[in-house]
């Protein structure tokens, strides 16, 4: 019970690595607060979590929206203790893509909005929301989805990899000052995990992804939900201002 009594604010909590990750905490005690646009599999959710957790429609996004939904769930739990900042998107293409010489294609000015306004700056409305709670509390933890791509770069990914990069670069700006404060700020950067977006993609590209790990699976969203688990932990109480790479080895582009 590592977080017994915590409460856990999870964006993007309905599914994938943040309902892997809502779960986990829940497992170690912690009272669970999901911010999700998609209710309906918010719901199912959260009945897996118990009766303390709660589901609110949030788009991260929406800074108003994100200041509401911070202020009611201090108002209902009195603290909060955590937040794992985990919505994302993904909108790709190429920067520009050329055929027989001429421009055929290019990624659109509203796909790289898009993605910046969920992936970035859906990070900073949250953090900037929570951090006056936990610096009144003297504490807490703040944990950010970046990604080996943010790190390594990728194929088609301009929007992408730039919130995620943008993501490490905010989380070492705030370890530092938000220190004195007892809060921690680390982020996580997943590789190629088994999540339900790739059930859409073909196994030709899922095979590839295998091959170029070098520990030759995927990574399950588990996986992510336990680094999560260890960061938010008193185990990690001198951890601040990392960026924990959880890839199975690998490195993007080899």
């Amino acid at each position: 019970m590592r977080l017994a009594a915590k409460v856990a604010l999870v964006t993007g909590g309905a599914a994938g690595i943040g309902k892997a990750t809502a779960l986990r905490f829940a497992e170690e005690g912690a009272r669970v607060v999901i911010g999700d646009v998609n209710e309906a599999v918010g719901r199912e959710t959260v009945k897996e979590l118990g009766s303390e957790a709660r589901l609110y429609n949030v788009n991260v996004a929406d800074r108003a929206a994100v200041q509401s939904w911070v202020d009611q769930v201090a108002a209902v739990f009195g603290r909060i203790d955590i937040l794992v900042n985990n919505a994302g998107i993904v909108r790709d293409a190429q920067l520009v893509k050329v055929k027989d010489g001429a421009v055929v294609g290019q990624m659109s000015e509203a796909d790289f909005d898009l993605v910046v306004s969920i992936n970035l700056k859906g990070v900073f409305n949250c953090t900037q929301a929570v951090a006056p709670h936990m610096i009144r509390q003297g504490s807490g933890v703040i944990l950010n989805a970046s990604s080996v791509v943010g790190l390594d770069g990728n194929f088609g990914q301009t929007n992408y990899v730039a919130t995620k990069a943008g993501v490490v670069g905010m989380t070492q700006v705030w370890a530092r000052e938000l220190g004195r404060y007892g809060i921690r700020v680390n982020a996580v950067a997943p590789g190629f995990i088994a999540t339900e977006i790739l059930s859409a993609m073909p196994e030709k590209i899922i095979e590839s992804m295998r091959a170029h790990t070098p520990l030759g699976r995927m990574g399950d969203p588990r996986d992510i939900a336990n680094a999560y688990l260890f960061l938010a932990s008193d185990e990690a109480s001198f951890i601040s201002g990392a960026v924990l790479r959880v890839d199975g080895g690998l490195v993007v582009g080899t």
